[in-house]
């Protein structure tokens, strides 16, 4: 429920920034969180735990930590409820993400786009217009009143693409999930 609202929350109620722009520089002055979780459950969680009475929870806190551990990982919590959201549609389609193609404002961060992608253990294409909702539902719409065919929007949608590619291997990708799901244990009521 909260990811979009992470950096929201970092800037406007913490102080920890002044832009959401900032939050890439300052988790990018860390090379890691140092134990430092935050799960964003500020009004529950959402799927796949579907647990309303959870609360957020900032945790692994040392005398070494700084704000620029708590927002990156901030900015790491975004990614891993992208996994557990991603990691159950999986399991229920019975398809593998072979590629995850993002859009919305926070994907101009650069650091969460190559951690999500590490975090993924695939590539995460971000177009050159990363405000593409609207342009979204006009060719859903053109889909559903037969104005064109997925060729032709398949056409009209090669542009620029970033593309972020994981770097972890997969002993540092399970082990930095491992310690995300402890975090959100830790969250829940019951």
């Amino acid at each position: 429920f909260m990811a979009g609202a992470v950096v929201q929350w970092l800037r406007d109620e913490m102080g920890l920034i002044e832009t959401a722009a900032e939050s890439e520089h300052c988790a990018q002055l860390v090379p890691d969180t140092e134990g430092v979780d935050l799960v964003p459950a500020f009004t529950g969680l959402g799927a796949p735990y579907w647990d309303m009475d959870a609360r957020g929870l900032l945790c692994g806190l040392t005398r070494s930590s700084n704000k620029n551990h708590i927002i990156r990982a901030g900015l790491e919590a975004i990614a891993f409820q992208t996994r557990d959201v991603l990691e159950a549609m999986q399991e229920d389609s019975g398809i593998e993400l072979a590629t995850l193609q993002v859009d919305g404002g926070a994907t101009a961060n650069n650091f969460l786009m190559q951690f999500q992608a590490d975090i993924l253990g695939v590539g995460v294409r971000r177009p050159a217009d990363i405000e593409s909702t609207a342009y979204g539902a006009a060719l859903l719409a053109g889909l559903a009143v037969d104005f064109w065919e997925m060729d032709d929007i398949r056409a009209m949608s090669k542009g620029q693409v970033d593309v972020f590619q994981g770097q972890f291997d997969e002993e540092t990708r399970a082990s930095k999930y491992k310690g995300w799901v402890q975090a959100v244990r830790r969250t829940r009521v019951s």
